[in-house]
């Protein structure tokens, strides 16, 4: 697969994410991006947040993507009028943030070998209980189906089989079905990304993989599809009890660690990591990569946010040749 292009969604204007993008851009490593780098957004929104931060950095306005300059920091303008250079979400900013997208999948379903960035996006107010997240909001717009959330990390990925719902729903939401999706598209995805057959974890779902019932998740559900994986040749173990999983044997010895639900494996990733990860989605018709992180709104307009997501995206992208 090759990737020439890559689409940055500049999401809610009131986000950290233009500083950790300019961050990026004052590097040296943004000089070695192989990967020609397009924003969609406000190019007004862009200049007044950046000098708000003291960055002084040159944008290059372009109409069409073939219009893109390596090196240089393209951008596809979207109008937005705004009052301050950070401002609370609106209908107006969801408005905004629609657009970017529209504009976004609209470009990448004309032309191939693109990846798509977006940054942090308020849930709770964009998507108002339409979509559980945003991986569910670009699956409707594409007409996908059965996606994967994987938080990848060059040491360990993880990957929850549910993911933005309530905890009492968990174990309702496992299948053996849903398992074996899960893990063949991430199975299929390093194979064809990273050239490499994965070595995949799969954790319990109740302490110590056990309970005094008979009848549980491991035994009906997660062991079965351990077994069918097994006999397809995918390299995987478990089930692996979760509270000693991530030590730093097992770090080393799996690619890839499948929980069952969202906080069992993006608490420890993230504690392990901080924001040297970041969020492919499998199962869209393009790659789909966004931060580790939300707007944080306490950190805005402070120049103080750890950028080691987006330096992850890019790398990521880098390797794609």
């Amino acid at each position: 697969m090759t990737i020439n292009k890559v689409i940055i969604i500049l999401g809610g204007p009131n986000s950290i994410f233009l500083e950790i993008l300019f961050k990026f851009f004052k590097s040296k490593k943004f000089n070695y991006l192989k990967k020609k780098i397009i924003l969609i957004g406000s190019y007004d929104l862009s200049i007044n947040q950046m000098k708000k931060l003291n960055y002084n950095f040159k944008l290059n306005i372009i109409n069409k993507i073939d219009e893109s300059k390596k090196n240089k920091i393209n951008i596809i303008n979207v109008d937005y009028h705004f009052k301050k250079e950070f401002s609370k979400i609106t209908n107006k900013s969801n408005r905004y943030i629609s657009k970017c997208f529209k504009i976004g999948l609209k470009i990448i379903k004309k032309n191939k070998n693109i990846g798509l960035i977006n940054g942090p996006i308020s849930k709770k107010h964009f998507l108002k209980k339409k979509y559980l997240g945003i991986t569910e909001y670009l699956a409707k717009k594409t007409k996908s189906i059965n996606q994967v959330m994987l938080i990848y990390n060059e040491k360990l990925s993880v990957s929850p089989i549910t993911t933005h719902i309530p905890i009492k729903h968990v174990s309702s939401q496992i299948s053996k079905k849903k398992i074996i999706n899960n893990v063949l598209k991430i199975s299929k995805f390093y194979k064809k990304i990273f050239k490499i057959k994965p070595k995949i974890a799969i954790l319990g779902l109740n302490p110590h993989c056990e309970t005094i019932d008979k009848k549980t998740e491991e035994k009906q559900k997660i062991i079965p599809a351990i077994k069918y994986l097994s006999n397809k040749k995918i390299n995987i173990k478990g089930p692996f009890s979760p509270d000693t999983f991530f030590l730093k044997k097992n770090i080393k010895t799996f690619d890839v660690a499948v929980g069952m639900y969202h906080d069992q494996v993006l608490t420890p990733i993230k504690t392990l990591f901080n924001f040297d990860a970041i969020n492919i989605t499998l199962g869209l018709p393009f790659i789909r990569v966004s931060p580790d992180h939300g707007p944080n709104y306490d950190m805005i307009g402070k120049n103080v946010s750890d950028p080691s997501s987006i330096f992850c995206a890019m790398k990521f992208f880098n390797k794609i040749s």
